[in-house]
Order: structure tokens, then C-alpha cells, then sequence
């Protein structure tokens, strides 16, 4: 009798956003390559406050639960709720532990434990806690939600100059109003940007072919990948961010660098199934982790998935590597 994988997500509602209805997508897609390896599936929208969801996941004994739970309740901090469920619950899952989830969901707690293992990233500032902030002033900063993935919150608006600590402050403070959401803000690095992805193997974690973001926006407008870049296809965003997979050889040192920096990323935080990893690289070459993406989208049109194709990995290959890593960590 064939085993069967579980597929959980976030629940979906009518009005939802199009960054909440991409996990339809996913979940989708995924039962569809799990079915095709041979296995019986489940889709299974994750329910915290029932106890009748857990009983109904113990009774079903599966080989694992594939999560692609990114938040709960519209809020990204909620996002390692469903891994220390399961984890209760004795049920292995696919992508990282619940501590890798809190750890890399939280930016500055990302951004507070790479500075700590000499990971360079960009210095930050947070209101509460600004007695740690190392900024530069004056400076330009991008101000981002402290707990959201998904570019959520994010547009051109997001720079801003500030000449001094509490003018920054006073910045972000009013962005968390504005957006209900709270913020925090980092040194913008007016670069290149690049997305490493990584992949659970059996020999270690295989680097996926490095991409590149690359902006074709006109003098003044911010190269950013803002939630119109990401979400809305039909707009000038979306449109003029394009990903690239071709470098001259001069750039070898740099993609040996980011390869470097984004296995460091994997190690620190224990990630395990799949994980995505975002730099921007300064003038000098330099480059800096902006996040560290544990269980990042992996719709057909995602980042990921195009990195593993590049790689010559298959999407039913991809799908059957996340969840054999889950076993061999059951």
C-alpha cells in the first residue's frame, strides 16, 4: 500500500490577497508530483484551534506532513506554530524545525544571530531596542515589515533618507501605522541582488544555480523588488524585474562568495528541506545577506523552482528530494 503524505497550508478566505492564494497554487502542484512518485495525498488546511485536526492527522498516520503553512491568521509571526504543532504531535514534516522557522521569520533576530557569526548583513534599527543600532547617518534605509515574507508592505516608499537616528525612528514608527504591521528598517544597499537556493540532498545541501534580479527601471526609481514586482503582472514592476541565470566569468569570485555565505546561512540557522537565501552586493563587490527564506514559495512560476530547473532538477524530482529529507529526519 502506497504511504501517504499529508499536505497542510495556511486556510484561504474568499477575499484573500494574491500572495495568500499562492499557497493554493503550491499545495496543488505538490499533491500532483507526490502522486505521480507514487504516493497517496492529502490536502489538509491547517486548523490550530481544532483538536479534531490533529486527531484526524495521528489517525492517518501519514509518512510526513509536506507545510506550507507561511502564516496564520494574516500574521507572519504565527508561522512556527504549525512545526511546533506537529512536532507535539510526533508527526514529521517537510522544510526546517520550528526554531529554524521563529529564528529566520523574525528579520532582526535573523539579522542579530548573522552579525553574531560574522555573516554581513546590514546594519538595522528597530524602535524599542534602538541602543543596538550601529547605522550610519546620514543614510538611505529601506523600511520593511519585522515578521512578513512575500514583499508584503514593501514599495517604493519603503527608502527613505534619514540624517539621524531618532529621524529614522520616527520614520518607522509611522510606516508600523500606517500598515498595522510592525516595522523595523536596514541599510539600503543600492546594488545588484541575487537569490541563492538550496536543496536538501542525501550527500548535504545542494546550491542551486545562483539568479540574479535584474532592473530595468528608469533614473529615480528604486531598484527594489516591492510587492507589485512580485504580485501584480500586469504591472511596470513585474514587467521590468526580470531573473537571470547567465554571468560572464568575471563575476566567478562573487557567485563562489554568495555560495559560500548562503551554505553559512543553512548551517547557522539548521535549515533542512529547502531554503532560499537574499543578497544584495554593494559597489565594492561586497556582499550582504538581506534574509534567510525557510520554506520559501515553490509555485511553478517561484524563484526556486526555476533555480532547479536550472539545475536540471524536475519539479517532481524537487518535490521527492523535500520529502525524503523529511524522513531521513523523522
Amino acid at each position: 500500500m502506497a504511504e501517504t503524505v499529508l499536505i497542510t497550508h495556511n486556510p484561504v478566505g474568499e477575499h484573500a490577497s494574491e500572495d495568500e492564494k499562492d499557497v493554493l497554487v503550491q499545495a496543488f502542484h505538490v499533491a500532483e508530483a507526490l502522486e505521480q512518485l507514487g504516493y497517496q495525498t492529502r490536502i489538509l488546511p491547517f486548523d490550530h484551534r481544532s483538536r479534531g485536526w490533529a486527531q484526524t492527522l495521528q489517525s492517518l498516520k501519514p509518512l510526513c506532513i509536506f507545510n506550507l503553512v507561511e502564516s496564520l491568521d494574516g500574521d507572519g509571526r504565527l508561522i512556527h506554530l504549525a512545526c511546533s504543532l506537529l512536532d507535539h504531535l510526533g508527526i514529521s514534516y517537510t522544510g526546517a524545525p520550528a526554531e529554524a522557522m521563529f529564528l529566520t521569520s523574525n528579520k532582526v533576530l535573523a539579522k542579530r544571530w548573522m552579525h553574531l557569526a560574522g555573516v554581513p548583513t546590514p546594519e538595522w534599527i528597530i524602535p524599542g531596542r534602538d541602543e543596538e543600532c550601529i547605522c550610519p547617518f546620514p543614510g538611505e534605509y529601506i523600511i520593511k515589515a519585522l515578521w512578513e515574507e512575500a514583499s508584503i508592505g514593501i514599495d517604493q516608499a519603503s527608502v527613505v533618507r534619514a540624517s539621524t537616528k531618532k529621524d529614522l525612528l520616527a520614520r518607522v514608527s509611522e510606516r508600523s501605522l500606517g500598515t498595522g504591521r510592525q516595522c523595523f528598517a536596514e541599510r539600503f544597499i543600492d546594488g545588484r541582488e541575487f537569490n541563492l537556493s538550496i536543496l536538501a540532498g542525501s550527500d548535504g545541501p545542494q546550491v542551486l544555480p545562483p539568479a540574479e534580479i535584474v532592473f530595468s527601471f528608469p533614473p529615480g526609481k528604486r531598484k527594489i523588488v516591492d510587492y507589485r514586482a512580485k504580485w501584480d503582472e500586469s504591472s511596470f514592476e513585474y514587467q521590468a524585474t526580470v531573473r537571470s541565470f547567465d554571468f560572464p566569468p568575471t563575476d566567478a569570485p562573487l557567485l563562489s562568495r554568495l555560495t559560500d555565505s548562503a551554505l553559512a546561512c543553512w548551517r547557522l540557522f539548521e535549515l533542512r528541506g529547502y531554503a532560499r537565501v537574499d543578497f544584495r552586493v554593494d559597489e565594492q563587490g561586497g556582499p550582504w545577506v538581506l534574509e534567510i527564506n525557510a520554506n520559501p514559495c515553490i509555485s511553478p512560476d517561484s524563484g526556486f523552482v526555476a533555480a532547479a530547473e536550472c539545475a536540471g532538477i524536475p519539479f517532481r524530482e524537487l518535490v521527492g528530494r523535500i520529502v525524503a529529507d523529511a524522513a531521513r529526519n523523522r
